[in-house]
């Protein structure tokens, strides 16, 4: 990784403001899961440990300006919990009473600010919101990988502004761990590398399988985008998801990958898209009409664990099927306890976010997994090789 972290810089009797990202799920104003909350913490430790007062941010859910359901004051609440600490919070991004709260803070102090996302100008990325900012504090760190892919005021903006005024622009401890293991995934994999892709549509990963095909040893395709590739082949699918303009593109990608792609020999196919279909196994060449997939089959399960058996590296991105239903979750679950096996065995795993980073938490096998990435649209696009805003605006080693 060629970014400074907050490692390379001294924070001592300095004012941190940091990105993180905790956008948490709410209910009736109850946070139902803390996990990104949790994985903020060790920059926040880090920083306390070496005497900063931090100054933190983060957007909250998708509120069309100023919503008091999306206010941080939840946040707030759960982070002097698991601190043990006073936690202070603000409620605005920017004002004099923010200014003044900042300029008060102490070593060991923590504020927290309102959600980034009331300010109009965050989304757009605000050159003025972004000197507010910037005047808040004497050192900006981005840990919200998964906000890291938007050029937001708080993710670009302030950090190019940081820099301009000779302020260090830096990397917290996730932001860290999530560019090295996805770096060393495309930049120096070890092998046997292996990447798994399903989730719905193949729009939403022809750049990344575009970026990995000349990289990995074998790529296996699951989910309702392996439809489009089986019919891309002269399958035919029933009423299966199929993405028909992209049936060109499937083929091209089939032709250029050759031997290392592989794709379902059976599946679960369902009379309706619902949890209570019925429900066979068939082999890809007898979907009945007027069926649709849902889920790869046993035997195809059997034949990806063959293929990834000697992997020394895995990239999984997308459950293998409609994983919310109970009748078709065996697909994903077999992958996922394939990968727990791989990584007891001493192979690096990398659960790329999103579904399948949600799938893996449902199953009970998150901690068996080498790296669970907390941005899955951030990790698609640093996969597919594209720059992410978020980083590019840090400082180089």
């Amino acid at each position: 990784m060629n970014r400074k972290t907050i490692r390379d810089v001294s924070v001592s009797g300095k004012r941190v403001l940091v990105r993180a990202d905790l956008n948490v799920p709410l209910r009736d104003n109850e946070i139902t899961d803390d996990t990104r909350i949790r994985a903020a913490l060790p920059t926040i430790l880090h920083l306390f440990q070496h005497d900063a007062a931090v100054i933190l941010c983060s957007h909250l859910g998708r509120p069309k300006g100023v919503d008091p359901q999306f206010r941080m004051d939840p946040v707030a609440a759960r982070l002097a919990e698991l601190l043990e600490r006073p936690v202070s919070k603000a409620n605005a991004l920017v004002n004099s009473e923010v200014r003044s709260m900042a300029a008060q803070l102490q070593t060991g102090d923590l504020l927290v600010l309102e959600n980034t996302r009331f300010e109009a100008g965050e989304t757009k990325n605000d050159p003025g919101l972004a000197r507010q900012l910037a005047d808040l504090a004497d050192i900006y760190v981005n840990d919200a990988f998964g906000a890291a892919h938007r050029a937001h005021a708080t993710t670009a903006g302030v950090a190019q502004v940081m820099r301009e005024q000779g302020k260090p622009a830096v990397a917290g401890l996730l932001m860290e761990r999530e560019l090295e293991f996805l770096g060393r995934a495309l930049q120096s994999p070890d092998r046997p590398f292996a990447t798994i892709l399903g989730g719905a549509k193949i729009s939403d990963k022809i750049e990344v399988v575009d970026n990995l095909l000349n990289r990995v040893d074998v790529l296996l395709i699951g989910g309702g985008m392996a439809n489009t590739f089986l019919k891309a082949q002269g399958y035919f699918v029933g009423e299966s998801l199929v993405e028909e303009d992209k049936l060109d593109v499937a083929r091209d990608l089939l032709d250029r990958g050759g031997a290392k792609v592989m794709l379902p020999v059976d599946v679960l196919v369902a009379d309706i898209f619902d949890a209570d279909a019925d429900v066979k196994t068939v082999s890809i060449n007898e979907v009945p009409q007027g069926w649709r997939i849902m889920d790869i089959g046993a035997q195809t399960a059997i034949h990806y664990r063959d293929a990834l058996m000697n992997a020394r590296m895995v990239v999984w991105n997308g459950p293998m099927g409609v994983f919310e239903f109970a009748k078709f979750a065996s697909g994903t679950q077999a992958i996922a306890s394939l990968l727990a096996d791989l990584t007891e065995n001493g192979a690096t795993t990398i659960i790329g976010g999103g579904d399948s980073a949600a799938a893996v938490q449902q199953l009970g096998l998150a901690d068996k997994m080498s790296h669970i990435s907390t941005g899955g649209g951030a990790s698609l696009e640093f996969l597919a090789g594209k720059t992410l805003p978020g980083v590019a605006a840090l400082d180089e080693r």
